[in-house]
This record gives C-alpha cells, structure tokens and sequence, in this order.
C-alpha cells in the first residue's frame, strides 16, 4: 500500500500530511464531452433551452462545484483557489466539449478541482436539456494537463 499515498502501511485511509511542502503555483486543466442528439445541440446554440442559457448555468455550477471539491471528495484538501474558468466548445452537430482551467498557490495540486468543475458542468448540461434527450452521454472526464508540484508537467498526448 505504500505507493499509495492515502493509506498508511497498514491499508487505513489519511489525508497526505502536505505541511512541508512549499507553496508553489499549482495549475490543472481537464476536459469531457456531452454527446447529445443534434436537436439538441441546436436548441443549446440557438439558447432556445426552457430551462435557460445551457453555457452560464453549467459554467457557475463547474465553478461552484469545484469550489466544494473537498466536500465531495473525502481526501482532498481544502484550498483557496486562485482561478476556475470553463469553457465550451461544439463538436460537430452532436456533442460539447466541457473544458476547465484551475490555478492556485498551494502545497497540493488542482487536478481533483479542474476535474470536478467539468464532470458538474457536464451534469448541468445533462440535467437542463433531459426533458428533450434522455439518451446523451456524458464523458469520458480526463486531465487534460498539471503544472507544478514535485511531480513536474504533465500533458496529455
């Protein structure tokens, strides 16, 4: 179990003791995708949602979300964060692409939080537009990419 820092020897579960690192910029990126009926995807374009406009909804609830993610996460550290950003991108006539930007200055990374904010704000698409389209599909979630920490830059191919 020692390779997995959330365990101790004897396979208990514990928040990693980050005391001693030092504080540094800390920044992720993730991204996933809504695949939807291209109805759908239409009346999110057009903002002819009744439950309103798609975009800013899911983007406050990604940002919200990613504020409480360690509420919803058990051993995520809580942290101030620096900056939250989504973005949405249209893929072809049938899918969004969900993107999330999260920076802060911490001892501990934001890879949980970037991935939060994108799965709540593909969750808010889900849920504003299920009264037209029962059959999307959400995901996969997946980092995009880390900057700092011990562990360097990471960037997905």
């Amino acid at each position: 179990m020692s390779q997995l820092s959330h365990f101790d020897e004897q396979g208990s579960s514990r928040m990693v003791d980050v005391g001693a690192k030092e504080i540094s910029l800390r920044q992720a990126r993730a991204g996933g995708t809504v695949t939807m009926r291209p109805e759908t995807l239409a009346l999110i374009r057009d903002k002819r949602v009744a439950k309103g406009d798609v975009f800013e909804v899911a983007r406050l609830a990604g940002i919200m979300a990613t504020k409480r993610t360690a509420e919803l996460i058990p051993l995520c550290h809580p942290l101030g964060l620096d900056s939250v950003e989504l973005s949405f991108e249209f893929e072809g006539e049938t899918a969004v692409h969900v993107e999330s930007q999260v920076s802060v200055h911490a001892r501990t990374g934001v890879e949980m939080e970037a991935l939060t904010a994108v799965s709540v704000a593909a969750l808010t698409i889900y849920d504003m537009c299920k009264a037209v389209d029962r059959d999307m599909v959400i995901g996969p979630f997946v980092l995009l990419e880390k900057i700092g920490g011990k562990s360097g830059h990471f960037e997905r191919d």
